[in-house]
């Protein structure tokens, strides 16, 4: 087979979905992947083979993967992309909702990484692209569980890439900014329903009603400029170690590395209009 063949997760919407086509047309065989088959239809009209896989269900990657490899013999590249915002209060946060976005946002790509390792290795050639966010390099408030997966993301990333260089296989991450997607109306949406009596209210009303107004939208940079990162990432010879795309993705994390951490604080409070509620 002479195409390369890549595999991105959470391929059903969003930046997944852009990723998808954009590598389709730089001609990788390419399957997406989602929980739900049923809305990657307009790509399987496209070319892009449509799986089944939940990435925090150890039998459907393991299918997946194996189906992958069955049929073409090999996994050039992995998108990691599968993940979503849960927001709230850390004292509020239910332990096993912190958990599961772990699970969904740090191990699920974790996992999918340990089972396409062995085919990248054996021919010593594979690229995993990992996307994070500049959430992995900034913080806001209510966050904490979210940065906390895209921190721990970040620094797995490095690790695995120092780990890997020897046997071929290349490790980008890309850090998307503020980007058009549902993630945005999810993350407000599970936001809503702790605010009522809590005694986090008033950050929860600001930084909900932050997620889901129209001046963000505008603002908001479209998936496809990620996804044509996470194509250069692919096919570059020598990739970049991260790329950073997106609206407010460059000047927020500069700026987080230059300011204290309490100007930086009073900055993302300012912004929010949270700080002090």
């Amino acid at each position: 087979m002479s195409s390369k063949v890549a595999l991105v997760t959470g391929a059903s919407s969003g930046i997944g979905e852009a990723a998808a086509l954009e590598l389709l047309a730089r001609g990788f065989t390419v399957y997406g992947a989602a929980r739900r088959v049923e809305r990657m239809s307009a790509l399987a009209e496209q070319g892009v083979r449509a799986i089944a896989m939940d990435v925090t269900d150890e039998g459907s990657m393991r299918d997946g993967v194996d189906r992958i490899v069955a049929e073409t013999g090999r996994i050039d590249v992995l998108v990691n992309n599968a993940g979503y915002g849960s927001y709230g209060p850390v004292e509020e946060v239910a332990l096993d909702e912190a958990r599961y976005q772990f699970e969904v946002n740090l191990f699920g790509a974790a996992r999918l990484i340990q089972l396409v390792l062995p085919h990248m290795r054996s021919r010593r050639s594979g690229r995993v692209i990992n996307i994070t966010s500049m959430g992995g390099k900034i913080h806001t408030p209510m966050g904490a569980w979210y940065h906390g997966t895209k921190f721990a993301l970040e620094g797995f990333s490095d690790s695995l890439r120092m780990e890997v260089r020897p046997f071929g296989v290349d490790v980008v991450v890309v850090e998307p900014g503020a980007i058009r997607t549902e993630w945005s109306s999810i993350a407000a949406g599970k936001l809503r329903k702790l605010g009522e009596g809590s005694a986090y209210a008033g950050q929860i009303a600001s930084m909900a009603g932050t997620l889901e107004s129209e001046s963000n939208a505008r603002r908001s940079s479209s998936p496809s400029v990620v996804a044509r990162a996470i194509g250069r990432a692919a096919t570059s010879r020598r990739p970049r170690t991260r790329y950073a795309v997106g609206m407010g993705a460059k000047p927020l994390i500069m700026i987080r590395r230059i300011l204290p951490d309490r100007a930086f604080d009073a900055l993302v409070g300012r912004a929010m209009g949270s700080l002090g509620a």
